[in-house]
């Protein structure tokens, strides 16, 4: 008997309670928890490629409170703080990230390099910034510019994925004009936004109440992420750039955002983004994981992105950091997580991937996820007491 969309909706609704629990216990990201929940319960429910439509509409609202959320955490003051030197570190180290994966695309076969440098050049601020956090690096010299280069790679691969994007559909011509027309869009509502804060600051004070019953914080941030989502449709842009853009402004305008941090990720981790990760699961086809090669293509993936990041850390060396730290650099930028899933998405729709590139892409994503905090706790130097603080260079 099919399972009804209800009937797979109240049992998702339970997972995504229970499954932070259980990984707590066992110290794994709920989001691995979540995608091989999907894929346990894909079978029992016979959609195994096809989840109820209404799973995949809040699936999609969660992944488009993914990538809000991504640019959200983008702190502005942290990076003024650490001056210009500190981002042509980080900067170094992305445009490294990009070259070398270009290459290692070419030299293992890839159809599509370029495709694959904008896959392999992903990382994840959603496993960078708990990961610094409880082991301490934080606010040490090394976590702030892991923490960094994360930020910029998160935003120019998201640029990069739109432009590809566009000329993978429309060629090369004005409609990649369509990119920075966004781009200046976004500065402009930046512009007005700060100047209507500073002007009328007791009108803003509103969103960031602890005890508003209307919610007025989390209804603008909702407001804010849909015209940019919808502006990105407007210019033919992927709508994860319009998500992911739409935070960040939200970010610049509003530094100190009080208690509406906690409600924002609250409400999306609590449940939207959950129902996005399991539902991968739910659609992964377990049998094109049969089909011959599927896995060799998988394990160079796998071998390819974690290469990428530690040839690319080695810059770090010429910034003063050891062996160690290097390695434990390249191990927390590897995993690229939702950017990653981004990625693949846009690769399945425009065609370039198949269904067993799919699946290794996404079976990557967990595979990073699960193994990257793991490998910066063992490789990373303790956080020595001269270095609690981050190093500022002018």
């Amino acid at each position: 008997m099919q399972a009804t969309g209800s009937q797979t909706l109240i049992l998702i609704a339970a997972a995504a309670f229970v499954i932070p629990l259980i990984g707590s216990r066992i110290r794994m990201p709920a989001v691995v928890l979540e995608i091989l929940f999907g894929l346990a319960i894909g079978p029992l429910l016979m959609i195994v490629g096809e989840s109820p439509e209404l799973i995949q509409q809040l699936g999609e609202i969660g992944f488009l409170l993914l990538m809000f959320l991504s640019g959200f955490e983008i702190d502005v003051g942290a990076i003024e703080r650490q001056g210009p030197r500190q981002v042509f570190w980080a900067a170094g180290v992305f445009a490294t990230t990009l070259v070398t994966s270009f290459i290692v695309g070419r030299l293992l076969g890839f159809d599509d390099p370029v495709f694959v440098m904008l896959l392999l050049a992903t990382t994840s601020v959603g496993i960078v910034v708990p990961t610094l956090r409880e082991t301490g690096h934080g606010p040490s010299k090394l976590g702030q510019t892991i923490l960094l280069t994360a930020l910029l790679a998160d935003l120019l691969t998201l640029t990069g994925v739109a432009i590809y994007a566009l000329v993978k559909q429309q060629g090369i011509g004005l409609e990649l004009l369509y990119v920075p027309t966004f781009f200046a869009i976004a500065a402009v509502s930046l512009l007005i936004l700060k100047r209507a804060a500073w002007w009328y600051p007791e009108r803003f004070e509103r969103l960031f109440g602890e005890h508003d019953p209307a919610e007025m914080g989390i209804r603008a941030s909702l407001a804010l992420m849909l015209v940019f989502v919808g502006l990105a449709g407007a210019f033919g842009i992927e709508a994860i750039l319009g998500a992911f853009l739409a935070g960040a402004v939200f970010a610049m305008v509003f530094r100190e955002r009080g208690s509406l941090d906690q409600k924002l990720f609250g409400f999306s981790y609590g449940f939207l983004i959950p129902i996005f990760f399991i539902n991968i699961g739910i659609e992964f086809n377990l049998g094109v994981m049969s089909e011959p090669g599927v896995w060799g293509n998988t394990a160079r993936l796998v071998a390819a992105s974690i290469l990428v990041k530690v040839l690319a850390s080695t810059v770090l060396f010429f910034r003063g950091f050891g062996v160690r730290e290097v390695l434990a650099s390249g191990f927390l930028l590897w995993p690229g997580l939702g950017l990653l899933i981004a990625v693949e998405e846009v690769g399945r729709e425009l065609g370039i991937i198949d269904e067993g590139t799919s699946a290794g892409i996404i079976l990557l994503a967990a595979l990073t996820a699960a193994l990257s905090p793991i490998l910066f706790r063992i490789v990373a130097p303790r956080v020595a007491e001269a270095d609690e603080v981050a190093v500022v260079e002018h």
